[in-house]
């Protein structure tokens, strides 16, 4: 009876199921623009065999795996997949490239690289990578269509009705993909940090949003005129309009090639008056060696100093989520209205839906002193929502004068 227990709970251990990861939720190097990924179609495009496609997956328990590939069409194309260092060729035979047995020697994220053997017309779909054997047992792999990394935040609390008149913070970028925000001083009615727009372009960003339903409109049209955040002063070579689609407001940037590596530094001031508040973001040039004004709005429906402070790390474009990001925080300090400087010594972690099951490489931490954020590049790492780090005091308020 003993043994015939044994056996059936060695059954049970063996316990397994097929894995159908779909290919539009793959990653394509060195050119994310090499194919096509949708939902509906799945991948399509893949005409260049310079193009790698590849999947990211935790794999809880190590131990042997078959993979094989769905595709539409390309019969008699050859593919090959690589996991570890275990590469196996392939030919596409009736829709299906099946690779063999792999090996899986340890838990952790594991790389799923595809590349063809050869050009094609681009005409064919892929559909989906299928994984099966012990391997795929509690294994996570993001199976939807969103691609982007998870957006991650800090939080910092500060005292209940503190007249908070100014927040300094300074990020360091230490990682720098593409379709990057680096968000330093976010607060209630707005944010102010750097972004990476594109290979030839980086921005300085500061935004207010508008009151009332401009905080979820999408076009800013359907806004009323005493709702709407007004310009009232921009920097020199500052660009200046409205935004949408995320709520809408007033938004400003300044294009400049920020370094990964060097410490930004940004300020953002505000002035209740009455019924409306002023918010002011000022940043110090690197160059220059000054501060400078960003924008001033006139923020309507308000009249509080600064409230709900914290950072976030945004990755606004799906086509690179693979790709780690990571910045450094800090230090942050807040001045109140009679000038009195506290420093922000804790930080408390969030992160967006995305982040709640769908992609779990996103966490923070104390770095040289300074709170770090991490999301996206599937690397070892996660932080529970919520959890809450301190930093090392430097006990060095900011001395400045702002223009």
């Amino acid at each position: 009876m003993k043994n015939l227990i044994a056996a059936l709970l060695g059954l049970i251990g063996l316990a397994h199921g097929e894995i159908a990861i779909p290919a539009f939720t793959a990653y394509c190097d060195p050119d994310f623009r090499g194919v096509e990924f949708s939902k509906e179609k799945g991948l399509s495009g893949w005409k260049d065999a310079k193009q790698h496609i590849s999947w990211f997956g935790e794999i809880k328990t190590p131990g042997k795996l078959t993979a094989s590939l769905r595709v539409i069409g390309d019969e008699g194309r050859a593919f090959v997949l690589k996991i570890g260092e275990t590469s196996r060729e392939a030919t596409v035979t009736n829709g299906m490239a099946s690779f063999g047995e792999f090996e899986i020697a340890k838990a952790g994220y594991a790389k799923f690289e595809l590349t063809a053997k050869a050009e094609a017309d681009g005409k064919s779909v892929i559909d989906a990578l299928v994984l099966d054997g012990p391997a795929t047992t509690d294994a996570h792999f993001n199976l939807e269509p969103r691609r982007n990394a998870s957006s991650v935040h800090l939080m910092y609390p500060t005292p209940k009705d503190e007249k908070i008149a100014f927040f300094y913070n300074e990020v360091t970028a230490v990682e720098e993909p593409l379709y990057t925000f680096y968000m330093a001083c976010g607060f209630s009615r707005g944010y102010f940090g750097m972004q990476i727009n594109s290979e030839t372009e980086r921005r300085i960003i500061f935004s207010v949003w508008d009151a009332g339903n401009g905080t979820n409109a999408i076009d800013r049209s359907n806004v009323a005129k005493d709702d709407q955040t007004q310009l009232l002063a921009k920097g020199e070579g500052v660009e200046a309009s409205v935004f949408g689609h995320e709520g809408t407001g007033g938004h400003s940037h300044l294009v400049y090639p920020w370094k990964t590596g060097q410490a930004q530094k940004f300020v953002v001031a505000v002035k209740p008056e009455g019924t409306h508040t002023t918010y002011s973001g000022y940043w110090f040039h690197p160059e220059k060696q000054n501060w400078m004004l960003i924008a001033s709005f006139k923020a309507p429906k308000d009249g509080n100093y600064l409230r709900g402070l914290h950072s976030f790390s945004e990755n606004f474009g799906g086509q690179n989520g693979h790709q780690q990001r990571k910045a450094l925080y800090g230090p942050q300090w807040f001045a109140t209205a009679d000038g009195k400087w506290t420093e922000l010594l804790t930080a408390k972690f969030s992160h967006d839906p995305t982040g709640k099951a769908h992609r779990l490489d996103r966490f923070m931490g104390v770095e040289d002193g300074r709170f770090f954020l991490s999301h996206g590049g599937f690397v070892e790492g996660f932080t529970k929502y919520g959890e809450t780090f301190t930093r090392p005091a430097t006990n060095t308020p900011p001395s400045f004068t702002l223009p």
